[in-house]
């Protein structure tokens, strides 16, 4: 027999071995049933105490009677007494169950229960005589029979592709994948407290839109039967956000889901959270002072330090945050001054001598973006402001007063990752209308990112908006950075998924 045929003979002994455990465990739930012990027909159970807070509160607890209730994940039966472990979604605590507490007939049916089984236990608080802190029930309750076999323990789930398909056996099996989420939302409470603190108020804006504007992405298109139109699924938070500031709220900000019809890899999934705010009457300097300021308040908060580490690298937030114009920081790393390009000749001819891709379509100012994303990002590992980048890649921002072709725009780096966007907002309808346009002759060129003309955007523009500021927070990347996550897909609670035989598995 050859060694494939011995690899399949063995998975199908294995497979033949699970059904047999699977049926064994519906037929525990069969005679449960009979029994009038349905588990499933439980509807409630009090509890007073969680596994940490045992720990934590041992002195005070020690002898006292508590309850609790979770996934019975180890047992270990010993005749007229056993031992099991408990996982709540503190963590997990030590059982001992004793038939002389709990009763012949409770302890016969315990003793049939299995890894997985979701129990309720009350019980006192004592110290076993190796020092585990423990509750020695008085009563075991069976609130749910597991009929699914959890992966082996010692192995755990470790198959990538199923801990994001079934992110809750991951969350049973991988304490620590539990304790990234846990992480997450302490990201968006800790980013929300700072907002809030700064007379912010947080909105809700469409997501289904009938113009997919303010920002460059390809939109995912539906249609809407009732009214019978053709709608898209937001990319950007942008411009219902500003038309709340053209009608006199002055700080607003909205945490929200957009979707985007890309690519999936390490950091980009078509659905994901982004966090923008804006600002009436400040600038893109306003901008940089209050994200330097709200990264640190929730470093400190989620992690309890300035220093973050992300993989081999250290990231200092408690110090200043550099601030560097595009154009300097490719002198910097690229030895190409674009102060000394005149012309969209010279930039393709330094382009071309240089390696830098670009298209027919692109002029100076993406030229000099793509020098930008060839020789600079990956340095911006500690904490970096990129200021000042070409107008043609931004067509909502403000110019600078004293150089047209550049506007009053950063990003946010670090770890050589876009983090942040912002801009001193455009708030010239004429200007907005006439970038528009150039929008529209992208799009009509085949750039399926380019933007449509908003009208009631601009007419919001016409009524009138106050000198503002404006940011957008990936939120996916910022909790990546607080979790030392190595993908995206690490911080997303149900990742998108290429479907299995035509659905999710």
């Amino acid at each position: 027999m050859s060694q494939g045929q011995n690899n399949n003979q063995e998975k199908n002994n294995q497979q033949q071995d699970i059904n047999q455990l699977l049926k064994v465990r519906r037929e525990k739930l069969t005679a449960l049933q009979e029994a009038g012990k349905d588990p499933f027909l439980i509807t409630k159970f009090d509890v007073t105490h969680h596994s940490q807070q045992i720990k934590d509160d041992f002195d005070q607890l020690e002898g006292k009677q508590v309850t609790i209730a979770g996934r019975m994940m180890f047992k270990r039966v010993m005749g007229k007494a056993s031992f099991c472990n408990v996982q709540d979604v503190q963590g997990n605590i030590q059982c001992y169950v004793a038939r002389d507490s709990i009763g012949e007939d409770c302890y016969a049916d315990f003793k049939k229960y299995d890894v997985g089984d979701i129990l309720g236990i009350s019980g006192e608080v004592f110290k076993t005589k190796t020092g585990e802190m423990s509750v020695h029930a008085s009563s075991v309750t069976l609130l749910s029979k597991s009929l699914q076999i959890l992966p082996e323990k010692f192995h755990g789930l470790t198959d990538t592709d199923i801990r994001y398909r079934q992110r809750y056996v991951d969350l049973i099996m991988n304490t620590e994948v539990r304790d990234t989420f846990i992480k997450r939302s302490k990201v968006l409470s800790s980013i929300r407290r700072y907002l809030d603190s700064q007379g912010f108020m947080e909105v809700e804006t469409p997501m289904l839109v009938s113009n997919a504007g303010g920002a460059a992405a390809r939109p995912f298109e539906t249609h809407f039967n009732a009214l019978d139109e053709d709608l898209k699924l937001r990319i950007s938070l942008e411009l219902y956000l500003k038309r709340l500031i053209v009608g006199g709220m002055e700080r607003v900000y909205e945490i929200g889901r957009v979707f985007r019809n890309e690519g999936l890899d390490t950091r980009h999934n078509p659905e994901f959270t982004l966090m923008e705010l804006y600002q009436a009457y400040t600038d893109y300097h306003g901008m940089m002072d209050l994200t330097e300021n709200l990264y640190r308040y929730v470093a400190k908060e989620v992690t309890g330090t300035a220093i973050l580490t992300y993989g081999e690298h250290e990231m200092d937030l408690s110090k200043p945050f550099e601030r560097i114009t595009m154009v300097d920081a490719v002198k910097k790393y690229a030895g190409v001054d674009f102060h000394e390009i005149h012309t969209i000749e010279e930039a393709r001819a330094i382009a071309k001598e240089k390696h830098v891709e670009f298209e027919d379509k692109h002029k100076k100012g993406d030229i000099l973006n793509r020098f930008f994303e060839e020789f600079v990002e990956e340095h911006l590992i500690q904490p970096t402001f990129v200021m000042d980048h070409p107008i043609e890649i931004s067509p909502l921002t403000k110019k600078k007063p004293d150089n047209p072709e550049y506007v009053e725009r950063f990003e946010f780096f670090m770890n050589g990752w876009e983090m942040a966007n912002a801009y001193s907002e455009l708030n010239d309808p004429i200007d907005q209308r006439a970038r528009f346009a150039a929008q529209e002759e992208l799009l009509a060129a085949g750039d399926a990112e380019a933007n449509h003309t908003d009208e009631d955007f601009l007419n919001a523009l016409s009524i009138g908006m106050p000198p503002t500021g404006g940011i957008g927070f990936g939120i996916d990347r910022m909790v990546m950075m607080m979790t030392n996550s190595p993908a995206i897909r690490d911080v997303l609670l149900f990742p998108t998924m290429k479907t299995l035989g035509g659905k999710d598995q």
